[in-house]
């Protein structure tokens, strides 16, 4: 652990604002500004130093012999994405599934610019019946700042503006695509 915080803070130079709130073993983590992979590592250094479950989904072929066995042990589940699967249910089926899982997932959908953010992540919140935690990367002040719980009204067009408003002033290391 010692390590951990020396590469996180010293190392790269960041900091950690805020923290989870450990009743809250399900919910759905929303990351942004992505603007770049090293976002992830951001990420899996401050999980270590916080000492919390958090995870991702992705395609079943992921977790299948050499790498799944990695996936898993990173947080990782497997998820079926056929074209017939509704993928929000999906996605909520394998949150209630697990005792403990905190969903990772960047509502931009990319790391690139764009103009609105996905939806995906508001409504898997609603399926799963877990509140949003805001995750930010602001890498001018390199700090990962980490909101409070969010519990989704079922208006996307009234809560969306105010989980986008934790997200004023931060800036992704693409600056461009903030």
């Amino acid at each position: 652990m010692g390590f951990t915080k020396f590469l996180y803070g010293t190392i790269f130079g960041w900091k950690i604002e805020g923290d989870f709130d450990r009743s809250i073993k399900k919910a759905v983590l929303v990351c942004a500004p992505h603007t770049s992979y090293f976002d992830f590592i951001v990420s899996v250094l401050a999980r270590r130093i916080l000492k919390i479950e958090i995870n991702f989904v992705g395609k079943k072929e992921l977790f299948k012999w050499p790498m799944g066995w990695y996936f898993r042990w990173m947080g990782g589940a497997p998820l079926n994405r056929q074209k017939s699967e509704n993928k929000v249910e999906a996605i909520a089926t394998v949150i209630k599934s697990h005792e403990e899982f905190r969903l990772a997932l960047a509502p931009e959908g990319t790391r690139t610019k764009v103009e609105s953010w996905k939806s995906g992540y508001y409504y898997i919140a609603l399926a799963a019946e877990v509140p949003i935690i805001t995750i930010g990367f602001d890498y001018p002040t390199k700090t990962l700042h980490i909101g409070p719980a969010f519990y989704p009204t079922g208006d996307i067009t009234v809560d969306e503006p105010k989980l986008k408003a934790f997200y004023k002033g931060m800036v992704g290391k693409v600056p461009e695509w903030t």
